[in-house]
């Protein structure tokens, strides 16, 4: 592992100085001025931040409150920095707002964050009886597929999460010749999964000791949102994996992260690493092609295609200089949620340098083989309550290796 990596952001110091701005110079400032167009910005600055921290008090409601007298003169990137606050810091106080504004408005994105809004709850039938009516009434002329992403999600409340043969994708028969980093999650995504890595040779990546490797990671967003939405949890599916970058972000810090590519942000050819496909547009055919039969009929494992295809991107595999203590008491601790990408745990000292780092592990572990070239695809094993662990993989890795 990297020596002397250090993240002035991580220290205790900054840490206290950036609560503290948040607070004294976003959250009070900011949100006490009046609302109009000139200060829409200054109103969504401190949302994210409001829910990073999970900040929330009868002062900040209020203000909030304040915000559905004029919420359809607002502009659209308000409206869902908005809905993604409430979703993720007040879920279940603004239900009859949030109805009205979904009746009235004609962006589908904002009518799905609506919707979910209101899905939250899950004994709210009258919602869901609404939202399929309202939903058979909206005509798309985008050809967006928010809405029957949405519709396909309702569809599917409370079935249980059923994947097909596992060792189907612990194969070296699955993408042969390619490095894969295996994310297995939970369909809660409020446990850490894991990853492991399969050489490019077929055979699992193995420690000096003659363990699997295996290192946690949490594909949870912070708003905890569905994949389809902008912000929302990291969708399943494959993704292309495309080099080490080092990110500007304070909050990722200066481990370096994995580049991810989903269906959309590179072009069939480059997907499926096959210069004979001279077409450029997508179709689930050619995602197919990458997929064991089995798998193939499962509409779970497209995830990153149609994620791609409604607009998301730039989800990645990054480290963390986000404080854990923020989490305490949460399934999660010591990960941290981020906007949607798969984030492995780090640990800082009080003056800022790194002392742990899980990303760190999962990027050497990749350079023994092709380095962060290949393929990464992030599957949810099952529903139960708990975090992933290393026991439940195994006999599809030994399987197979013995191929």
């Amino acid at each position: 592992m990297q020596q002397g990596v250090y993240s002035s952001f991580a220290s205790r110091q900054r840490r206290d100085e950036f609560y503290q701005n948040l607070l004294k110079n976003y959250i009070r400032k900011e949100l006490a001025l009046p609302l109009a167009d000139s200060t829409e910005d200054d109103w969504s600055e401190p949302f994210w931040g409001m829910e990073l921290i999970q900040f929330k008090t009868p002062y900040t409601q209020d203000r909030i409150t304040r915000v559905w007298d004029h919420i359809g003169d607002r502009s659209p990137d308000f409206q869902h920095a908005f809905l993604e606050l409430i979703y993720t810091n007040y879920p279940g106080i603004f239900r009859s707002q949030v109805v009205q504004l979904l009746h009235s408005t004609a962006d589908v994105h904002l009518f799905a964050l609506c919707a979910e809004y209101l899905l939250k709850d899950p004994g709210d039938q009258e919602s869901r009886t609404m939202i399929r009516r309202e939903m058979a009434l909206r005509m798309d002329t985008t050809r967006d597929a928010t809405i029957d992403l949405l519709r396909h999600r309702m569809n599917h409340e409370g079935v249980p999460t059923l994947t097909p043969p596992m060792e189907d994708l612990f194969s070296p028969s699955f993408l042969p010749g390619q490095t894969v980093a295996y994310s297995i999650q939970r369909s809660n995504r409020d446990y850490p999964g894991l990853v492991i890595i399969r050489q490019s040779d077929g055979h699992f990546l193995k420690k000096p000791d003659s363990s699997y490797f295996s290192v946690p990671q949490l594909a949870r967003s912070i708003t905890n949102l569905p994949y389809y939405l902008h912000d929302g949890n990291t969708p399943q599916g494959i993704y292309l994996m495309n080099g080490i970058g080092i990110s500007g972000s304070r909050f990722l810090g200066p481990t370096p992260n994995i580049q991810l590519l989903m269906p959309y942000e590179a072009t069939p050819a480059r997907f499926l690493k096959d210069d004979s496909i001279t077409d450029t547009a997508w179709t689930t055919d050619l995602y197919k092609r990458l997929l064991p039969p089995d798998w193939a009929a499962d509409f779970n494992i497209y995830g990153t295609f149609y994620a791609g295809q409604v607009g998301r991107r730039e989800v990645i595999a990054h480290g963390t200089t986000i404080d854990p203590d923020y989490y305490k008491g949460s399934t999660w601790y010591p990960q941290t949620p981020s906007l949607g990408c798969l984030c492995a745990s780090e640990l800082w000292d009080k003056d800022g340098r790194r002392i742990y780092s899980d990303q760190q592990k999962i990027v050497d572990a990749l350079a023994t083989d092709n380095g962060a070239i290949g393929y990464l695809i992030v599957v949810e094993l099952d529903d139960r309550a708990g975090p992933v662990g290393l026991g439940e993989l195994i006999q599809w890795m030994q399987k197979g290796d013995r191929q």
